[in-house]
């Protein structure tokens, strides 16, 4: 490594800021034809990649509260949340100035009980049901990759 690019190195580090908090929730429920865990999925609304419902910190709401309200608002999710995170996975947002911001998301758990007629990203993005495993080969971010994982095989029933 030469000199120079240690020094850009160095200098990128210090300027670099904090990941900035989101909370999302990992929606799933139990196939009643199947009994394979499906979690729910949704496009992005700027690049129509695979990603959960997720968003920013809101006043007076507790983490899981925010994750609960950001997949009705996206994805037209009732249901209950849960209160202990799953995990985190961190990605980097594009902003509207073209600039990108380092997030860290906090992904709790979410057990799908119905869609609500309407909701506010209603017609803005595609959502699908898919089996955790394949769900987890959809996503972009390895971190979130393990968490559906992980969270499936929790709620797999080894066979007998």
């Amino acid at each position: 490594m030469t000199i120079l690019t240690r020094i850009a190195s160095d200098v990128r580090l210090m300027f670099r800021r904090p990941p900035r908090q989101q909370y999302g929730a990992l929606c799933y429920r139990l196939n009643p034809e199947t009994n394979a865990v499906e979690v729910l999925l949704l496009t992005s609304r700027d690049t129509g990649r695979w990603v959960i419902p997720k968003g920013w910190p809101m006043a007076d709401k507790a983490a899981y509260e925010v994750a609960a309200q950001e997949a009705l608002e996206e994805a037209g999710v009732l249901g209950t949340v849960g209160h202990d995170t799953l995990g985190h996975f961190d990605y980097s947002k594009g902003m509207k100035d073209g600039f990108a911001v380092d997030c860290r998301v906090q992904v709790y758990p979410l057990a799908f009980e119905d869609f609500a007629k309407k909701y506010k990203e209603k017609g803005q993005r595609k959502r699908e049901w898919f089996r955790f495993d394949t769900a987890a080969g959809k996503v972009n971010e390895p971190m979130l990759r393990q968490i559906i994982l992980n969270f499936g095989r929790t709620l797999t029933p080894s066979p007998a």
